[in-house]
């Protein structure tokens, strides 16, 4: 069997991983433009200074040898012809496959503001080339805007607070990384990016971007009256799927990305997908869990997908931890809140209905997030449970079978 996996990252590298691992004999070719392996979840350590190219890997040494992957590096697939199962390359070449893995992720969206796209110093945070000429050109910079408060934009911000640059924030939403924390999760983070002095804009939006004679930045319009300096503009408000070359291919999409089911298939029996080319679920865990899923299903052992991981996310800003699961807000009133606060960096909110955990955040001390986890994982009923929710351990549900197996109590 000839696989193809197109794309490097999270989705494609777990993709020859595990197609290699089910089956010995096949042949495997990795076509991706990025030159190295590396993690775009850490790329803030790079602009910090924390970490070099090297250590931004992912895989250990030696792993497209010892995989027997065929790496064709540098180049981009420019188009697909699904019936005569052949991928066409930016330098010209043809490769052909009997099955393929797309996950060429996505890009950076920027928005339709007055002279964003024309203006010379305005860059996204998306790949190592971008990190590579932020950090390059950020140390000529004065006042530098990140445009977006999601987790791309903060960690933009804290890979250039040792810059000793002015820097300033910038969102449409009411507070810092509204998909993943309540306000009180995270205003914690916000005082402390206050502290290392980030001046802040929430509600927020940049109108337009004036430039000098140049055509570079150098001020900013906002929608709340306001007209900041600006000489340095980092976008993170949001990406788009890396899906041109599917144009005209006949293989289905959505105004997101490209369209795939639990089992990873596209509407080509031959095309499978898997990560931020759907346009939906731009989180490491939930691109590497749909890339195993297709390369099962690829490799035709049938295995289905589930949305968990698509929903959970971990971060540690500024050194404080927080875990974010499902829902951080109630949908509705049906729903009950459970919270314990000491007012400070310790914080736990449970959002549950009829005995089922739907979203959690527990930010400072992380010691319980591994049984939240289980417990929304598998949809495990509490309501038969009399103790604190916050003080739930694993023999509430665990039970021990005749056979000395664990399972789940219903």
């Amino acid at each position: 069997m000839n696989y193809v996996v197109v794309g490097a990252s999270a989705a494609g590298i777990n993709g020859v991983k595990y197609i290699r691992e089910m089956d010995p004999d096949a042949n495997i070719t990795l076509i991706s433009k990025d030159e190295y392996i590396y993690s775009r979840c850490i790329l803030h350590h790079y602009l910090e200074g924390i970490r070099d190219i090297k250590a931004l890997e992912f895989v250990e040494d030696g792993f497209i040898e010892k995989n027997q992957i065929n790496w064709i590096k540098g180049v981009s697939v420019e188009k697909i012809e699904p019936k005569q199962k052949v991928l066409i390359l930016s330098d010209g070449r043809e490769v052909s496959y009997d099955k393929v893995l797309l996950a060429t992720g996505a890009s950076t969206f920027f928005p339709p503001v007055k002279n964003l796209k024309e203006a010379k110093g305005v860059y996204g945070l998306r790949n190592l080339d971008d990190a590579i000429e932020i950090k390059e050109k950020a140390k000529d910079a004065k006042n530098i805007v990140v445009m977006g408060a999601g987790l791309v934009g903060i960690d933009a911000l804290t890979g250039l607070l040792h810059y000793g640059k002015n820097l300033t924030l910038v969102e449409f939403k009411g507070h810092m990384l509204s998909i993943q924390l309540d306000k009180r999760a995270a205003k914690t983070y916000q005082d402390a990016f206050t502290n290392e002095g980030v001046t802040q804009y929430y509600d927020t939006a940049v109108q337009e971007v004036i430039v000098d004679e140049a055509g570079a930045v150098q001020e900013l319009v906002l929608s709340n009256g306001l007209t900041i300096e600006c000489d340095f503009l980092i976008v993170a408000t949001g990406v788009r799927s890396n899906v041109a070359f599917l144009e005209g291919s006949g293989i289905e999409c959505d105004r997101f990305g490209l369209l795939f089911d639990e089992y990873g298939r596209t509407s080509d029996e031959s095309v499978f997908g898997a990560g931020d080319i759907s346009g939906r679920n731009p989180i490491w865990p939930a691109a590497v869990k749909e890339a195993i899923i297709a390369a099962a299903n690829m490799c035709g052992k049938k295995r289905e997908l589930t949305d968990f991981f698509a929903s959970k996310s971990t971060m540690n800003f500024l050194h404080i931890p927080t875990m974010s699961l499902g829902t951080p807000d109630a949908p509705d009133e049906t729903y009950q809140i459970e919270i314990q606060d000491d007012g400070y960096q310790n914080y736990k909110k449970i959002i549950h209905k009829d005995g089922v955990i739907y979203g959690a955040i527990i930010q400072g001390d992380l010691s319980y997030s591994g049984v939240l986890t289980q417990l929304i994982r598998e949809k495990i009923n509490i309501s038969q449970v009399e103790k604190s929710i916050f003080n739930i351990d694993y023999s509430d549900f665990f039970h021990l079978t005749d056979n000395c197996q664990f399972t789940y109590n219903d």
